[in-house]
């Protein structure tokens, strides 16, 4: 009988040393003075090792026992990915549900509208989410453009204009970031074509058009009619003439200062002074309105048009007008108040 007792008194002893464990573990944090901890869950990461890299953090005391706590509580396929702020005063519950409901540290990163991939790359190197090199590199990647059916050899006009909230990304740096923006695209693309996409084909033509229009205007009211006027000069064999491809066929080295010997050089395959058609790939990406704008170009008879110095443009059906345009315009602008788009 003896025996017997002093085996319950063991079973009741070890049955109460797990429910004090269990309750510590639960209840009181690793560290009373809480320090700020910057935790990084890639995406995919399996709970063992989030839980492994807690500890190692000083975030949690036992690997074990956060992965049956989360498995309990059902959340051990919910802990998400991301960079979260957390503190070693944090009791484990609050970090599981931190990791599991927050989501985490986001960081903003703006790209506007007409920006090359090169200015956007500068812009994402600016953000501290990634180097320029990385950017430029994922422009590039061969996968990226395959998997998101771009027939170019990089992605030029496909990284859409918007303000994003990102997390910092730990590994593929500037793929992560070229991938959100493509997949940004493809949300855009399917909002101007109203859900029916075109063949890669198409919508490539239809990009690089809208890359001249955006270049050209930020005066919404004007995209369908400038794209319009690029349509009919298509449409006649006529030369483009827009300046802008010229200044992107001179590529990141480019000064500022467009010179004559530019308008005549024919090595610039981007030179539509030149080179009749559109230039062999868009020089910007374009934001929505512009897309619209290249899929339905205003019906007219336009062929011309000159900015006015005020962020429009007057438009000619003749080169008679255009040149008498040019000349008021143009000729005579005060430097002072004179502006344009870009």
């Amino acid at each position: 009988m003896p025996t017997i007792a002093f085996g319950c008194m063991a079973l009741m002893l070890v049955a109460g040393w797990f429910m004090y464990r269990n309750w510590t573990f639960l209840n009181v944090p690793p560290e009373l003075e809480g320090r700020e901890i910057l935790f990084t869950v890639e995406q995919g990461q399996p709970l063992w090792t989030v839980a492994s890299d807690l500890a190692e953090a000083g975030l949690i005391t036992d690997v074990k026992q956060f992965r049956e706590y989360a498995q309990a509580q059902g959340k051990a396929s919910k802990v998400r990915a991301g960079e979260f702020r957390l503190w070693s005063n944090m009791t484990a519950p609050q970090v599981l549900d931190t990791l599991t409901t927050s989501s985490g540290i986001l960081h903003k990163f703006s790209v506007r509208e007409g920006l090359t991939w090169w200015a956007t790359a500068a812009k994402a190197d600016e953000s501290g989410l990634t180097e320029y090199a990385a950017f430029k590199q994922a422009v590039s990647d061969p996968e990226l453009l395959a998997k998101y059916k771009i027939p170019a050899k990089n992605a030029e006009g496909y990284l859409f204009p918007e303000t994003y909230l990102l997390t910092r990304p730990k590994n593929e740096t500037g793929k992560v970031m070229v991938e959100t923006m493509l997949k940004e695209f493809h949300k855009a693309a399917n909002k101007a074509w109203a859900g029916k996409l075109p063949s890669p084909a198409e919508i490539h033509k239809t990009v690089i058009l809208a890359s001249l229009v955006e270049k050209e205007t930020g005066d919404v009211s004007e995209r369908r009619t400038i794209a319009g006027v690029f349509a009919n000069r298509l449409k006649k064999g006529y030369l483009l003439q827009c300046d802008p491809t010229i200044i992107y066929g001179l590529g990141e080295t480019f000064d500022g200062n467009l010179r004559k010997k530019h308008l005549t050089d024919k090595s610039n395959p981007y030179n539509s002074y030149q080179h009749r058609g559109l230039p062999p790939g868009p020089i910007c990406s374009p934001g929505l309105e512009s897309l619209k704008a290249a899929i339905n170009p205003e019906q007219h008879s336009y062929l011309y048009f000159v900015a006015k110095g005020d962020g429009s443009h007057y438009f000619s059906k003749s080169l008679k007008e255009h040149n008498a345009a040019v000349k008021k315009y143009q000729l005579r602008r005060n430097r002072d108040t004179y502006r344009s788009y870009n």
